[in-house]
C-alpha cells in the first residue's frame, strides 16, 4: 500500500479505538511516524483491546469504550497472559492452520504497546499538566528472546540473496532475458511498456538497500542523478539522503527518459515510479512492486523472493566489501549495528575456513 492507502485504513481503525489512542495517533503523525508504522501500531492496539474484552478484563462491548483506568490498573500478570496468548495463538492460514507466530512478531506487538503506555504515562498532559496516569505496566514486561541465532537466520535466507555479480545479472535479465519467458501477447505488451521502470526499480533497491515503502513513496524531486543520491523517509519519519551505487545510474537515466511520454507525467506528477491510470498516472504501490520482484526472480533463478531480500543482498555485499558494520547500518538507515550482525553471518567465511583447516592441523601433529 502507498501512504494514501495507509492513511485511509488508519482513519478507519481510529474509529474503532478509544479517544486517547486517537490522541496518540495525532501526536505521532506530527513526529512524524510513517503511516505504515502507525498502521501496524493501530492494528496491534486493536488486537490488544479486543483481547481485553474477550477475556473480561474490560467490561465493555467495543474497544472504543475501554477507559483509561483499565490501562492504569492493568496487572503485570494479565500482561504476561496476553504475551502468552500471542505466543500460543498460532497463525491460522489455509495452508498452515497450526503455524505459530514468530518471536519477532510477538515483540513487535509488545513494542507497540510499550509506545502507547509510554505516551500515556510520560508524554500526555491533563488539565493540570500531568500525564494521564503514572503506572506503566509495560516496564515490567520483557521481550521474547529470539530462538534463532544469527547463523540460523543467515542460512535460511542466504540462498535467496544475489551475491557476487548475480544482482547485476538479475537486472540485465529483466531488461533482455525475461521477454523469452513470455508467451501471452498482453503480457508482452505490458512488459514492453514497463520494462525500463521495472529495471530501474529493481536496480535502485539493489544499489541502495532502501525498503520497498521508501521506494514507492519517493518523489521525482528526491532523486539526484548528478550526486547519485536519493532522499527517502525512513522508519520513524526521519529524512535520509542515501547514496546510490554507480552501476544503477544508467538504468535510472533510461527510465527517466521515458517517464513523461510513456506514463503521461507532468510537472504536477510527484511520484518517482508510476503506473498507468485510467485518466492520469498513479504512484506505484508496494504490493505491485512485491509482485513484480516475485515474478522476475522466479523467472531468473526459480526462487521467488521479496524486495526485502534485495535489501539483504545490498547489505551483505556492502559488508563483504567494507567489513564495517557501522557503514552498513548507515546505508540502511539504522541507528545502531544491532541488526547488521545478520549480514556478518551471511558472508563471513572465517568459520567455514577454520573448520576446513582442522584436519590439516591434525596432520601436522
Amino acid at each position: 500500500m502507498n501512504n494514501q492507502q495507509y492513511l485511509k485504513h488508519n482513519e478507519q481503525l481510529i474509529k474503532q479505538l478509544p479517544s486517547y489512542v486517537n490522541e496518540y495517533y495525532l501526536d505521532k503523525s506530527t513526529v512524524p511516524l510513517s503511516p505504515a508504522t502507525l498502521y501496524q501500531y493501530l492494528n496491534e492496539f486493536h488486537r490488544f483491546f479486543s483481547w481485553m474484552i474477550d477475556v473480561g478484563i474490560a467490561d465493555v462491548d467495543k474497544a472504543e469504550d475501554i477507559p483509561l483506568s483499565s490501562l492504569e490498573h492493568f496487572k503485570k500478570q494479565d500482561m504476561e497472559l496476553y504475551k502468552s496468548y500471542l505466543l500460543n495463538r498460532g497463525k491460522q492460514t489455509a495452508s498452515n492452520p497450526q503455524g505459530t507466530i514468530s518471536h519477532r512478531t510477538v515483540n513487535r506487538s509488545l513494542n507497540a504497546l510499550s509506545a502507547l503506555f509510554r505516551y500515556l504515562t510520560e508524554e500526555t498532559e491533563n488539565a493540570d499538566g500531568e500525564p494521564y496516569f503514572y503506572r506503566n505496566v509495560m516496564k515490567k514486561i520483557a521481550l521474547v528472546s529470539d530462538t534463532e541465532t544469527y547463523q540460523t537466520r543467515a542460512n535460511n535466507i542466504k540462498d535467496q540473496l544475489m551475491l557476487g555479480d548475480a544482482d547485476m545479472k538479475y537486472v540485465e535479465f529483466i531488461k533482455t532475458g525475461y521477454p523469452a519467458e513470455i508467451t501471452n501477447k498482453r503480457t508482452i505488451a505490458l512488459y514492453r511498456r514497463d520494462c525500463e521502470r521495472d529495471v530501474a526499480m529493481n536496480a535502485l533497491m539493489l544499489g541502495t538497500g532502501i525498503r520497498v515503502s521508501e521506494l514507492t513513496n519517493a518523489n521525482i524531486k528526491d532523486l539526484n542523478l548528478h550526486k547519485a543520491t536519493i532522499s527517502v523517509r525512513r522508519k520513524g519519519g526521519k529524512r535520509d539522503l542515501v547514496p546510490i551505487a554507480a552501476w544503477v545510474i544508467p538504468y535510472l537515466t533510461q527510465y527517466l527518459e521515458i517517464r513523461k511520454s510513456r506514463y503521461m507525467a507532468n510537472k504536477d506528477t510527484p511520484a518517482l515510479f508510476l503506473t498507468k491510470g485510467a485518466s492520469q498516472p498513479r504512484r506505484i504501490s508496494t504490493a505491485t512492486v512485491e509482485l513484480l520482484v516475485a515474478k522476475y526472480s522466479q523467472a531468473f533463478n526459480h526462487v521467488r523472493i521479496t524486495p526485502h531480500k534485495l535489501r539483504h543482498t545490498l547489505a551483505s555485499k556492502l559488508y563483504l566489501e567494507t567489513n564495517n558494520e557501522h557503514l552498513v547500518a548507515t546505508q540502511l538507515g539504522q541507528t545502531s549495528t544491532k541488526a547488521t550482525g545478520l549480514y556478518t553471518h551471511i558472508i563471513d567465511t572465517k568459520q567455514r575456513k577454520a573448520l576446513d583447516n582442522l584436519h590439516k592441523t591434525d596432520d601436522k601433529e
